[in-house]
């Protein structure tokens, strides 16, 4: 295959040059003399999308969605798959450390979420032997958080400094400002100009094309965001290719995507194309990078034993005035959505897909948590994870090849919302400490009526979409699951 550097594209030239050199320096592998290659990873979190926004989790969707059906055909789509929370930065925090957020003060704005001394997925999978790499956002904090107004001596406490190798992609949320280009410790421009606030008639304030006003890096286009990310995926799975094979990586590619969430911005392939307004045509935007980064890898022939995973930081924003207006529910049958504590809020889309190992169109029900990933892919690459380490983390690889095990590997799952309203799972049976959405939906918070319920008892089995509050009728359960909320934060950790 002959490869053509585009120089329309800035940078690209030395992404090749920093690949090339990490693989001409390898270490001897940290995989011994075994002669199976592990298999490469990419790993795709959207941002905001909902449960029932995908067609192969509801036939109702009015988004199509052909990329991610054919991902779930060709793999397994999990239906129980949680955020341990239901807003962006404790979710990624949560994903890359295997802890649960509440446990700690997140300050991104300020400082970096992530401790020096926390093994994160990308650090455990560098031990492993792995080339690691992130395209997208970040939204886990700088030393000197969104202040920083002097960049001479680089960002840290970033991706660079918490195990990955490359990266290349924007501090946080395209609604929140300051907004500019990273590669690996450097602005590609710092924001030195000024854009003002955005906003879409028709919609409420934080959603359509909204974004907040701030400082801007000169040249910086909102809607070229998620088009450069897809570019630049593609230039890496080329990129992986050109290496010589017998010196290529595993390669793990974490794709943090900024869409759908605001700021909604379809491009004119997809504007007006679902009937879900332009929220619609940005997941069809989204849908169709997976389907590039699909056809990718086949081309390259890393399809087989590449194993993707895709799934979402929490629920849409979108609201049950949109579901009405439009006739999609962004979150299918589930309440609530972004920062509840219900399930629309942090119950996720979750497909993995792995030819070499994973059954194809294959569902699962068991309960996983995104803080899962780390115990997971270690005990696929052979890591030992550490006592002190992801506290959260529980190894599901046995899923990956059985997807309905007798015992399920997670039996408990504590979500939380800004540490407001925890939402705590034991089988069937979920508790949310207080009487609100503790989210977005109205109302937040309702105050308990004297020897009234202090909070909601649901039995997801028989009530899937949370209407009927069982607090009063099972006093014993209650208690049950205030007690593992109260042992699990007095261990620090989830043992099961």
């Amino acid at each position: 295959m002959t490869f053509t550097c585009n120089p329309a594209h800035k940078f690209t030239k030395l992404l090749l040059a920093v690949l090339s050199v990490a693989a001409v320096n390898m270490p001897v592998s940290a995989f011994g003399e075994s002669t199976k290659q592990p298999p490469n990873i990419v790993f795709i979190m959207a941002d905001d999308m909902g449960y029932g926004d995908i067609q192969a989790y509801n036939s109702e969707s009015k988004i199509e969605t052909p990329h991610l059906n054919q991902l779930a055909r060709e793999g397994m789509r999990f239906t129980d798959a949680h955020a341990p929370a239901g807003l962006c930065v404790q979710t990624r925090y949560g994903l890359l450390t295997g802890q649960y957020p509440f446990r700690t003060t997140l300050k991104e704005r300020t400082d970096p979420c992530i401790g020096e001394d926390q093994l994160t997925l990308a650090g455990m999978l560098k031990n492993a032997g792995y080339y690691t790499a992130m395209l997208g956002k970040w939204h886990l904090g700088f030393v000197g958080g969104k202040d920083k107004e002097d960049y001479s001596e680089g960002l840290h406490g970033g991706p660079k400094d918490r195990g990955f190798d490359y990266f290349f992609g924007i501090p946080a949320s395209l609604d929140i400002p300051p907004y500019y280009w990273i590669q690996n410790r450097k602005p590609l421009l710092p924001p030195t100009r000024t854009i003002g606030n955005n906003f879409s008639e028709g919609w409420t304030k934080i959603q359509g094309a909204f974004w907040r006003q701030g400082r801007v890096a000169p040249g910086f286009v909102h809607a070229d965001v998620l088009p450069t990310l897809t570019r630049r995926t593609n230039f890496f799975l080329d990129t992986q290719a050109q290496l010589p094979a017998d010196s290529r990586k595993p390669f793990f590619l974490y794709l943090p995507l900024p869409a759908p969430h605001t700021p909604w911005l379809p491009n004119k392939r997809f504007s007006g194309k679902s009937d879900a307004s332009m929220y619609g045509d940005f997941v069809m935007m989204v849908d169709d990078m997976v389907g590039q980064i699909a056809q990718r890898l086949e081309q390259h022939g890393f399809d087989e034993n590449t194993l993707i995973v895709f799934t979402s930081d929490n629920g849409p924003v979108w609201y049950p005035a949109d579901t009405e207006r439009l006739g999609h529910s962004s979150t299918g049958p589930l309440r609530g959505m972004k920062a509840d504590s219900y399930e629309g809020g942090h119950r996720v889309p979750f497909i993995v897909r792995w030819p070499a190992t994973t059954p194809p169109n294959t569902v699962n029900h068991h309960l996983i948590c995104h803080t899962d990933m780390l115990a997971t892919f270690a005990a696929l690459t052979g890591q030992t994870v550490p006592d002190s380490q992801a506290p959260d983390s529980i190894d599901q690889s046995p899923l990956l090849t059985s997807p309905q095990l007798d015992q399920p590997l997670r039996e408990t799952l504590i979500t939380s919302n800004n540490n407001k309203y925890y939402g705590v799972r034991n089988g069937n049976w979920k508790l949310i400490t207080g009487l609100g959405s503790g989210g977005f939906t109205q109302p937040r918070d309702i105050k308990p009526s004297p020897g009234g319920p202090t909070g909601q008892l649901f039995n997801l089995q028989t009530d899937p979409g949370e209407t009927k509050n069982l607090w009063a009728e099972h006093p014993e359960i209650v208690k049950q699951l205030q007690d593992i909320l109260t042992q699990s934060k007095a261990s620090g950790s989830t043992t099961k």
